[in-house]
C-alpha cells in the first residue's frame, strides 16, 4: 500500500523556521518525484517544491525561492522541506505527493499519490 505521511507542521511566529517531513512507503522511493504543495483557505493548491532523485534535480516556486529547501534521505525514504523566514502568507496545509515522472514538476495534476497534509500556521 502506497503511503505518504507528512509531519512537522505547527504554529510558529513570523521569521521562524521549521522542517516538514514526508515519510514514504509502499513503492520504490528513489524512482518517484516527490513534491510539496500547500493550500490556504479559499485558495487553490500551489506547488512549492519538488525533487527528482533519479534526475538529481530540484525545483521551487518563485514565491519560495531562497527560503524553502527540499532534500531527501533515501535510506529513510523521507523527503524534507526546510522553511526559513516564515511569513504569515505561508500559512496553509502542506501536502507531499509522489509522481511517476522523471523531472520534478509543480503541477498537482501530474502526481499520483498524496498524503493527508500537515498544518502550518504563521502568526504575525
Amino acid at each position: 500500500e502506497v503511503q505518504l505521511v507528512e509531519s512537522g507542521g505547527r504554529l510558529v511566529q513570523a521569521g521562524g523556521s521549521l522542517r516538514l517531513s514526508c515519510a514514504v512507503s509502499g513503492f520504490t522511493f528513489a524512482d518517484y518525484v516527490i513534491g510539496w504543495f500547500r493550500q490556504a483557505p479559499g485558495k487553490e493548491r500551489e506547488g512549492v517544491s519538488a525533487i527528482s532523485n533519479r534526475a538529481g534535480i530540484t525545483t521551487y516556486a518563485d514565491s519560495v525561492k531562497g527560503r524553502f529547501t527540499i532534500s531527501s534521505d533515501n535510506a529513510k525514504n523521507t523527503v524534507y522541506l526546510q522553511i526559513n523566514s516564515l511569513k504569515p502568507e505561508d500559512t496553509a496545509v502542506y501536502y507531499c505527493a509522489a509522481s511517476r515522472g522523471y523531472l520534478p514538476t509543480l503541477g498537482f495534476y501530474e502526481y499520483d499519490y498524496w498524503g493527508q497534509g500537515t498544518q502550518v500556521t504563521v502568526s504575525s
